[in-house]
């Protein structure tokens, strides 16, 4: 008979063991060696079956065991030292404290977390990302708060059929039985948030608390008594439901995740956030909520924007614009207007922030991505190249602007080390940079550290990578038993597992999720070639694949389904597998027991891709299209760039020339240079590429690093904007913008002329030559510290535009004339030969904007689109 209700009863420790219950609490464990080792040895078989998880192990250790462990010095030894360490860990100074003149508190927005396999509230790279950046900033001292929602279902795990289609399940997750504690009241009462909806409904969620380190990472759960049906849903599952669910899980997300921010402040004495950082459009609704919170102290709409914006940091994590929220305007209009949410608030200034008015937009959609970039001073990509995607992407919104010049930066993404690097490959680093040297690199970086690291003797590195790739095999084997099982096989039919795989063949790794600019099926591409590289008498390669596809994606699916298939072909099933239910404890013995990662994507549909640097950490070379994060450190000595045929429209050609690419690579330098062993026995070449990855990636590759550029380069100045933006400062910020656009039709360039001021003064300029450059600009109703008028110079293309341009300031000469246009003027050196061009444009200026492309407005000369180019001899 099926229970009506489930609930977790929770293990009551002995007195001396209730530090175990402290650190089971704290999910650092989940990325601290010594700690995950003393749960293991609590009950070392208790601790397989609960996959890691202590709060599981406690659960289900037995009183004799209990008592035991109580009684025993050693281990209680052992558990001071951890209790102290964690003491030690949450107490004292660390990067950030070092700093000066930084945010007091940073909120940090996510639709998900991978922390750890145990709270499984993640799908794939950007909970995985925003987990290492929580890991990263508790490492670092930084004071982040971070905000997202939990989904009683998870995302879903992961089967197949026995025709190798992918089916999905959604076990109950019963918040009891995770790391995790309700938020309360001083009075004990469970601290929670309320959201109003249309129809007199309202949404109320308690406020789970999950402690990463130092960080507190603050979870909003709707399946509460006093909700019905259809608001208990609303964290059901994650990117599940249609328009108007997922409508309702992003308003719970970014409203109400400020109102858990403000309790959880209130409760604990945490300073409030300066910065909140929206990651991806989902939780874009966090500005709405501050806006309104304004409003009530008394500020008008558009002063209220200026204030949210200066404290906001928004970043867009996809290239794709398939990979965007967009709603019905009607609906966000239903959910925001009167008898809805943000009461206070004109919802015609909201739709305005969301809406698609820019050319190529739809009218009739909000976009939650547009709104977060309009409420954001300062937003990023997550890698170079991602960056400059991005800023192509969004050009629309910043009308008059060249790509280059859109106000989107990049800070490329990192992985947290202690997570992802194997223990095994953290004992030997430690043995041969020392303990402290070694946590210090897998954490702050520092490249002599790594070199250190790197340096570790031949012989020692090719047997720790077989180590590595054995372990790997095994978990193979159990793994795809296991699932052959699920699959309707019989034990008698499965002997052939026992032989799947060898660790001392070249070992591929890829996994990841399966949309179809991934292309998780281009290996398949030319299936004999295939199978002529797996099966290579001499040089054998073998390939571990593991993936899942969005439950409403059958494309995807099919996708899955056709790789199973020649998979599961009796000839090369013991070279290729591929693995359900990918998640973090598949990928954590996954990425150190690959030899190769690979990664080929449609260029340049990767925003990142930190599976490679994860991979890299341990001393896996990657195979990869030169995008993301790979673009970028790609050296030719780190790996190798699969060659890419940009440009071709026809899909099916394009795929056909990169896959014969991946093809050439793997039989004619990856499988020749793995299998060339030297006089030694070792292959040599192969091993220099690992020590240089690590030498050279390990730096660069890091969370630390990452988190580091955000506090320094978005976090700080984000902050310090906060505070000048205030209040009156907001107000008279605001009433400058509405000046500005009313007058800025009135302002153009009326003419641009240039004299030589040293070198030849007739025919063609030379190199070394001075030019006196003055441009007469008409203000309308500005005044001239209302604008910049720039000067940009560089050399130029065939299309006569500017390439990298040098940008100085011109300033002005004089009163108006009595056309009332203003006269600017600065001088320009030619100091390169060639084609050679320059233009003049004009720019708001004001002290507290934080780039002077914020109001998306410039005006250039009229003749050929501002270019006077001319050719120096």
């Amino acid at each position: 008979m099926k229970a009506i209700r489930r609930f977790t009863v929770r293990t009551v420790l002995p007195e001396p063991l209730r530090p175990l219950g402290e650190l089971a609490q704290n999910l650092r464990w989940s990325w601290h060696q010594e700690t995950g080792e003393l749960f293991g040895s609590v009950d070392p078989e208790g601790w397989r079956a609960a996959q890691g998880d202590p709060v599981r192990l406690l659960g289900g250790v037995s009183k004799e065991r209990l008592a035991a462990l109580a009684a025993d010095r050693r281990f209680l030894r052992r558990l001071d030292a951890a209790s102290e360490d964690l003491a030690d860990y949450l107490a004292n100074p660390r990067w950030y404290q070092e700093q000066s003149d930084l945010p007091a508190a940073i909120a940090y927005f996510s639709p998900e977390f991978g922390i750890t396999s145990a709270l499984p509230q993640y799908s794939g790279g950007l909970g995985i990302l925003a987990g290492d950046h929580l890991k990263a900033a508790s490492d670092l001292g930084v004071p982040l708060i971070g905000v997202g929602l939990l989904y009683r279902h998870g995302y879903f795990r992961q089967s197949l059929s026995r025709e190798g289609w992918q089916q999905e399940h959604y076990p109950v997750l019963d918040p009891n039985s995770l790391p995790l504690t309700l938020l309360r009241e001083a009075d004990g009462t469970p601290a929670g948030i309320g959201l109003t909806l249309t129809g007199g409904r309202s949404l109320r969620a308690r406020i789970w608390k999950a402690q990463v380190g130092r960080v507190p990472l603050l979870l909003l759960d709707s399946d509460v008594e006093g909700n019905q049906a259809a608001e208990r849903d609303v964290t059901d599952r994650l990117y599940g439901g249609g328009s108007e669910h997922r409508l309702l899980q992003e308003m719970l997300l970014g409203i109400g995740g400020v109102r858990a921010v403000r309790a959880y402040c209130r409760i604990t004495g945490h300073p409030d956030p300066e910065v909140f950082h929206t990651n991806e459009g989902h939780a874009g609704f966090l500005g709405l909520e501050r806006i309104r919170e304004l409003a009530q102290e008394g500020l008008d709409f558009d002063a209220a924007l200026e204030a949210v914006r200066a404290g906001t940091v928004f970043t867009t994590h996809t290239p794709v614009p398939a990979g965007i929220d967009r709603f019905d305007r009607e609906l966000v209009a239903r959910h925001l207007g009167d008898g809805g949410e943000l009461p206070g608030v004109d919802v015609g200034s909201i739709l305005e922030l969301g809406l698609e008015t820019h050319s190529g937009g739809d009218p009739n959609l909000f976009n939650m991505a547009v709104m977060g970039l309009r409420l954001a001073q300062r937003a990023n990509g997550v890698s170079t190249l991602h960056g400059a995607v991005s800023r192509g992407m969004f050009a629309g919104l910043w009308p008059g602007f060249d790509p280059e010049d859109v106000p989107i930066t990049s800070i490329t993404n990192g992985v947290h080390a202690p997570t992802w690097v194997a223990p095994e490959v953290q004992r030997l680093a430690a043995r041969q940079a020392g303990q402290q040297a070694a946590e210090d690199a897998m954490t702050v970086g520092g490249t002599e550290s790594w070199r250190v690291i790197a340096d570790i003797p031949d012989a020692r590195l090719w047997e720790l990578r077989r180590e590595l790739r054995e372990q790997l095999v095994e978990d193979v084997r159990r793994r795809l038993r296991a699932s052959w099982r699920q699959r309707g096989a019989g034990e008698a039919e499965l002997g052939w597992t026992d032989s799947v795989l060898d660790p001392d063949v070249l070992t591929i790794g890829f996994a990841r999720r399966v949309p179809s600019y991934k292309r998780l099926t281009l290996m398949l591409r030319d299936q004999d070639r295939l199978r002529e590289l797996l099966l290579h008498p001499e040089r054998p390669i073998q390939i571990v694949v593991a993936g899942k596809a969005h439950p409403a994606d059958d494309s995807g699916k099919r996708l899955v389904q056709e790789l199973v298939k020649f998979t599961d072909d009796p000839r090369v099933r013991h070279r290729i597998v591929f693995l359900p239910d990918y998640d973090m404890r598949m990928a954590r013995l996954l990425y150190p027991g690959c030899d190769v990662w690979l990664n080929n994507p449609l260029r340049p549909l990767e925003a990142c891709g930190t599976s490679g640097m994860k991979a890299a950490l341990n001393g896996c070379l990657n195979l990869s299209v030169l995008d993301g994060w790979w673009d970028e450190w790609f050296d030719g000595d780190n790996g190798w760039a699969i060659p890419t045929a940009d440009g071709i429209t026809d899909e099916d050609r394009r795929d056909e020339l990169e896959a014969a690419a991946l093809y050439g690579l793997l039989e004619n330098q990856v499988a020749p240079r793995f299998y060339d062993q030297g006089r030694n026995g070792l292959p040599e070449r192969w091993i220099e590429m690992v020590r240089h990855t690590l030498a050279g990636l390990g730096p660069k590759v890091l969370a630390g690093r990452m988190v580091r550029d955000y506090v320094t380069r978005l976090y700080a100045p984000a902050a310090r904007s906060h505070r000048a933006i205030q209040g009156p400062h907001a107000a008279d910020l605001a009433a400058w913008k509405r000046r500005v656009r009313r007058h800025w039709a009135g302002v153009c360039v009326d003419h641009v002329e240039t004299s030589a001021t040293e070198g030849p003064a007739e025919g063609a300029p030379e190199l070394g030559s001075t030019l006196t450059l003055r441009a007469q600009v008409t203000l309308g109703g500005l005044d001239p510290a209302d604008v910049e008028v720039q000067l940009l110079s560089g050399r130029v293309d065939a299309g006569d535009r500017i390439t990298a341009p040098a940008i100085v300031a011109l300033k002005p000469t004089a009163r108006p004339d009595v056309s009332g246009r203003h006269t600017y003027e600065g001088t320009l050196t030619l100091d390169r030969t060639g084609s050679f061009g320059y233009t003049v444009r004009v720019l708001p200026s004001h002290p507290l904007l934080a780039t002077p492309a914020e109001l998306g407005l410039v005006a250039v000369p009229a003749e050929a689109e501002g270019m006077t180019a001319g050719v120096l001899r």
